[in-house]
């Protein structure tokens, strides 16, 4: 199978929306909404689209490449935005994460359209959690298991709620770029 190449200015784009997703996920997550959620959980599966439209029009290649800057990137810049131990803990469940997410999509890739980002955003989402609540928040004293289902649980409905979006994308990445 033969993939897009990706220009300087797409790889410029997509690594500088991964990281911003990222951060932004990372400053989120030390908000709660309740005892069982918070704001990170809203914004950080936006990352799974983001990788996926990349591995469907650019292949696992480039959307690792993008995963692997984005990755380095956002671990820089949440240093300063979040606490060290949230931004190791990011790091770490990002990488793995996306990682998942990429070999799951490809691997599914030709199957009916929605199996490659449902499925492999749901193996990102759930790995993602589990690595970053355990990492950030364990022997700290807060109750972060109550936060890792309610998060996870979000951010699987959000999962499916991206399938439309990445449908509607995904026509537009057929077509050549000029």
């Amino acid at each position: 199978m033969s993939f897009a190449a990706m220009t300087p200015r797409q790889f410029t784009w997509s690594f500088i929306t991964m990281s911003l997703i990222v951060v932004g996920s990372n400053v989120l997550v030390q908000y709660p909404i309740n005892h069982w959620l918070t704001w990170g959980a809203l914004s950080y599966p936006v990352s799974f689209l983001v990788t996926d439209l990349l591995n469907r029009r650019f292949g696992p290649q480039a959307a690792r490449r993008v995963a692997y800057i984005g990755f380095a990137a956002a671990l820089i810049i949440s240093v300063w935005v979040a606490s060290p131990r949230i931004a190791l803990a990011s790091g770490l469940a990002f990488l793995l994460a996306q990682l998942t997410d990429i070999y799951v999509f490809n691997r599914l890739r030709h199957q009916h359209w929605w199996r490659a980002p449902f499925i492999g955003g749901a193996a990102g989402a759930t790995l993602d959690t589990a690595v970053f609540f355990s990492v950030a928040f364990a022997g700290t004293g807060i109750h972060w298991e109550a936060l890792l289902l309610g998060d996870l649980a979000v951010k699987l409905v959000v999962n499916c709620v991206m399938l439309a979006p990445f449908r509607a994308l995904m026509w537009n990445l057929a077509r050549p770029t000029a």
